[in-house]
């Protein structure tokens, strides 16, 4: 028997078709890229922070744990704290040249600094 939960079909209001069917959207994980085919860029942050400065790591592409898994890896590297979510990288303080050089060394060599 076909799954019928009505969060499923919350935008849709009525159907006179009687073979209608719901398009139940699947969102697939994304497939992480090898790290010499990802493209991430470094860039330094203070703005909606409260003055605090803050690294920035995006363009990320790839599952949101393999995310935290390298976001974990550079808050141990550079020994501060941080988060990773919305596919980004956020390490607390300035660390944009040793984040680069800690991407480049684990095979991230796309790697660049912005700004």
């Amino acid at each position: 028997m076909k799954k019928n939960d009505w969060k499923e079909r919350l935008n849709v209001v009525y159907s006179t078709n009687p073979d209608f069917s719901y398009n139940i959207e699947n969102d697939e994980e994304k497939i992480t890229l090898e790290p010499a085919k990802q493209s991430l860029r470094v860039t330094i942050d203070k703005k909606n922070r409260g003055g605090k400065i803050v690294t920035l790591i995006t363009g990320f592409v790839g599952t949101e744990e393999d995310l935290k898994d390298l976001g974990k890896l550079l808050k141990t590297k550079c020994g501060v704290g941080g988060a990773a979510k919305d596919r980004e990288i956020i390490i607390q303080g300035d660390f944009k040249l040793k984040i680069v050089e800690l991407l480049k060394k684990e095979g991230y060599i796309k790697t660049k600094p912005v700004g």
